[in-house]
């Protein structure tokens, strides 16, 4: 089968398209034909080696995928070949709270992931498909969506708040569907007004461009009339973190979710002294994933997709994603 593996050592040049074996199911594993994956951020970090320089390879990349059962283990109930499928990003983590255990095991990390014709999944690290959902569709939701999803159900959001949202990648677009679907206020920062421009459309209520606009805070606190904001996505990490500090109000929630402004310092006095909680999310389990497929679909949410690649073009997807141009999710499609 062939698959977008890392293959020498880090850096995209070391990325190929490569014939590999195709996996075979133990007792209690499935393999899934793989119909469409898509690419996160995380996966351009694991490529340069700045996730981790501890991984094995040649590795698989990607952790999202949908596609259907194409062979089970001798010992598997819940599934059939043909079923419908779609991936959880961490396939140890079922239920309940974060540890260790359940974070082991994240697809295309840990161990290969999911850019490949075939994929070998744990039994129970599966979902199926929403309904109406393409596997293009399907195919955002394990990492970005179900991020998004675990962030707005930490800080409780719900109608009468206001919620900031960084930037209109595949997290932050997800945010905004979820947040307008449990009856929120959303306010949008790009580096683009035509991103702004889309992001309205989609149901956002206003956004400023940060940077002809850098005191994006300042204008975040002006739409709530002073207060500041019940919500912060926050996808930049330390390089926005300040200004999300500033912009929340006080006893409000910061989601830490990304770190796409870079590394840096940060001054926690603003987090302190408004006793605001701030909260990294990391992604979720596979019981969160439920729920969030029953909301989408019960809401009919139709993810947003920027493009969609074939696997013989899967570096240049990654190259796309690296070029911070897109607006929603990178797709790769495998037929």
């Amino acid at each position: 089968m062939n698959a977008l593996v890392l293959l020498n050592g880090y850096g995209l040049e070391n990325l190929v398209v490569a014939n590999r074996p195709e996996p075979k199911p133990s007792a209690k594993q499935v393999v899934m034909k793989v119909r469409a994956a898509s690419l996160n951020y995380r996966d351009l970090l694991i490529a340069k080696g700045i996730y981790s320089r501890n991984l094995a390879m040649p590795l698989v990349l990607g952790s999202d995928a949908a596609g259907e059962i194409h062979a089970v283990g001798e010992a598997i109930t819940r599934w059939k070949p043909g079923d419908k499928v779609v991936g959880s990003f961490f396939q140890n983590w079922i239920d309940g709270p974060i540890s260790d255990a359940a974070t082991k095991g994240a697809l295309g990390g840990d161990r290969d992931g999911v850019l490949a014709e075939y994929v070998l999944l744990e039994e129970n690290g599966l979902v199926p498909i929403p309904t109406g959902t393409s596997f293009e569709e399907a195919a955002t939701l394990p990492c970005a969506a179900l991020t998004a999803w675990h962030a707005l159900g930490n800080a409780k959001c719900g109608p009468g708040q206001t919620v900031l949202v960084q930037g209109t990648g595949g997290v932050s677009l997800f945010a905004l569907q979820l947040a307008r679907a449990l009856g929120a206020r959303v306010l949008v920062t790009s580096g683009s007004d035509e991103k702004l421009t889309r992001a309205i459309q989609l149901g956002a209520e206003a956004g400023t461009n940060y940077k002809s606009s850098p005191d994006w805070e300042k204008w975040g606190r002006q739409q709530t009339g002073g207060a500041g904001v019940d919500i912060v996505i926050e996808v930049g990490g330390a390089g926005t973190l300040e200004r999300s500090a500033k912009a929340i109000r006080t006893g409000g929630h910061i989601a830490l979710i990304g770190v796409l402004a870079g590394l840096g310092t940060f001054n926690p006095m603003n987090v302190l002294m408004k006793a605001v909680c701030l909260q990294g999310v990391f992604v979720g389990s596979r019981s969160m994933f439920e729920a969030m497929n029953n909301f989408i679909a019960a809401n009919a949410i139709k993810p947003v997709i920027d493009r969609v690649f074939p696997l013989n073009d899967a570096v240049a997807a990654m190259n796309h994603l690296d070029s911070g141009t897109h607006f929603g999710k990178v797709v790769v499609r495998m037929e």
